[in-house]
């Protein structure tokens, strides 16, 4: 498997629980993001904080890739929950990625040529084995992404309607197709932090929750998939 394995998340609170946990670091600044290079589990890693939406997934994908030679890409944050399959802290693995706002007929005329995104198979697998080994609850399945925070149930039901989603959030596809185009095997986890409602909406946006219990989950799944690889 890969040699470099670059590991992503939006939010400093995605990133953060995993950088404590990397040895021998050095940080880099490069266009806006800082670049963690150590090691986790024995795996030489590089963990950044991308920024939230699918433009700075994408730059911070590429650079990843070209810059610091990541040979696969791991994406970890939260999500909103579109599925009664699962519940809040539970976990979706990207199984299929794509973008719930954009024109995909015209997308995907260019390299990758795809519509929508496949997560790489030893990667999913080393993510299902992680979470049955932590005792948490996934699914691998369909994620939707989209430069919009969802929290109204009109827009909710509008995405379901659309792509049926498990989960929804604003990063997943932009880095799954950056990282089909360099032809890198990639895989995006979701913890389920909200409903993509109003409720979500209330306590993510407008009183900023915490979300390190939702991305510890994530981060303990991230360093045991590591061992895996």
């Amino acid at each position: 498997m890969a040699e470099i394995f670059g590991i992503m998340g939006a939010m400093p609170d995605e990133v953060d629980q995993l950088c404590a946990k990397l040895a021998d670091v050095s940080v880099e600044a490069y266009a806006g993001v800082d670049y963690h290079k150590g090691t986790l589990n024995g795996k030489q890693v590089v963990v950044c904080c991308a920024g939230m939406g699918k433009a700075n997934a994408a730059a911070t994908t590429q650079v990843l890739i070209t810059k610091y030679g990541a040979e696969a890409i791991i994406f970890s944050g939260i999500a909103g929950n579109m599925t009664a399959k699962i519940g809040i802290g539970d976990v979706v693995i990207g199984k299929t990625v794509l973008y719930h706002d954009a024109q995909l007929d015209m997308i995907c005329q260019n390299p990758p040529y795809l519509k929508e995104y496949t997560g790489d198979p030893a990667l999913i697998a080393a993510a299902e084995a992680a979470c049955a080994a932590a005792g948490v609850k996934a699914i691998t399945g369909k994620i939707a992404t989209g430069d919009l925070f969802v929290g109204d149930s009109a827009t909710k039901n509008a995405i379901a309607a659309k792509c049926a989603p498990d989960c929804v959030e604003m990063e997943g596809a932009a880095v799954s197709q950056i990282a089909a185009k360099n032809e890198v095997p990639c895989v995006i986890l979701r913890a389920m932090s909200d409903n993509a409602d109003e409720s979500g909406h209330e306590v993510l946006v407008v009183k900023k929750f915490s979300i390190a219990e939702y991305v510890a989950t994530a981060t303990g799944i991230v360093a045991d998939m590591l061992q895996r690889l």
